[in-house]
């Protein structure tokens, strides 16, 4: 039974009668809650491939974004509708066949983007449920931009996201490469395939097949090598997936900028401790903050002849005493002419 995209928990199964109501014509206010984001929290499990029996039909709603597919075990699903998702953006802005479509400077990337990864008209699929046995990270001085996840050659690579196409060739160390674009501007990359089932320009939906597994490219075996890349800079994909079990951490990822680093591949345990991160991350600005300011504010003196601690602190309304704080001398130290000192 398909897991279905209002429910991504669990499946929707209806009968023949109640399908039939459900699709009767809906008021355009219906079908603008279809795109909303819903409060999807908590791990997301991974699409069941092969559960559902093939679609059926697809039909339309209200909402020309908006389609339901019909399956023949019964079930349906929301999918948003691809035609009007190409005129997006994300899916004509800097679209070409090389890994990093955008080369961009880091200094240029935001410091925190919030993605969508699914919601009431998506889904998700693990690419390979499995334990990663290399990680994300310098790897013998050389970067390597993504995990690898053993499987063997000619099994399946399914796509994690709806998408579309962008890069289906052979590439230079990936070997065969398969890369999809998805509408929040998230990218996955599927190197070292035996085969590359999909075509640049194609529309995939999340659990699709688009390779088989293999070792192409620079590879010491069969294994999937997985990427996740926003604005060309690739990230930890275990900040998205917790393998081995293959579930999505959360419907939703605050990608910051410092995990764009290549060292950056520390996945917190828990939702608290995200959370306690993001804390101390927001209380060090503050900090940073407080002494630029103090810094701007800092005021110094040179000293001239006739120049007295005493005059200076009349001067400046403070006193002798925050004088010798402020330039750790003493009421008795010689003001040598030139010298500058700290009045405010």
């Amino acid at each position: 039974m398909l897991i279905s995209a209002v429910a991504l928990s669990g499946a929707v199964a209806l009968s023949a009668q109640t399908l039939d109501t459900s699709l009767k014509p809906m008021t355009r206010q219906r079908a603008d809650m279809l795109l909303g984001r819903t409060a999807i929290t908590g791990p997301v499990k991974s699409l069941i491939p092969g559960e559902h029996m093939g679609a059926l039909d697809t039909l339309e709603t209200g909402n020309p974004e908006v389609r339901i597919v019909l399956f023949a075990d019964n079930t349906w699903k929301y999918i948003r509708n691809a035609d009007i998702l190409a005129t997006e953006k994300y899916f004509n802005e800097n679209w070409n066949e090389y890994p990093d479509a955008y080369h961009l400077d880091y200094s240029n990337l935001p410091e925190r983007t919030t993605l969508w990864l699914v919601d009431d008209n998506s889904q998700y699929c693990c690419p390979n449920p499995v334990a990663v046995y290399s990680k994300f990270g310098y790897r013998h001085k050389r970067r390597h931009q993504g995990v690898d996840l053993p499987l063997k050659t000619g099994d399946p690579v399914r796509v994690a996201f709806d998408g579309k196409v962008r890069v289906s060739k052979y590439y230079h160390g990936y070997g065969n490469l398969i890369i999809v674009r998805h509408a929040n501007g998230l990218e996955t990359f599927y190197a070292h395939l035996s085969a590359r089932d999909v075509n640049v320009g194609d529309w995939v939906t999340a659990g699709q097949v688009i390779g088989k597994g293999g070792s192409t490219g620079r590879s010491s075996g069969p294994h999937l090598h997985f990427e996740t890349r926003y604005k060309g800079y690739a990230f930890d994909p275990e900040w998205l997936i917790k393998f081995p079990e293959g579930h999505l951490r959360n419907a939703t990822f605050t990608l910051k900028r410092k995990y764009l680093n290549p060292a950056s591949h520390y996945v917190p345990s828990s939702d608290d401790e995200e959370e306690e991160i993001l804390l101390a991350e927001q209380e060090e600005r503050a900090e940073a903050a407080r002494k630029a300011q103090q810094q701007a504010s800092v005021q110094y003196h040179t000293i001239r002849s006739g120049d007295t601690l005493g005059k200076l602190a009349v001067k400046y309304h403070t006193t002798v005493n925050q004088l010798c704080k402020w330039n750790n001398i003493t009421p008795k130290t010689t003001l040598r002419i030139g010298r500058k000192l700290r009045v405010h």
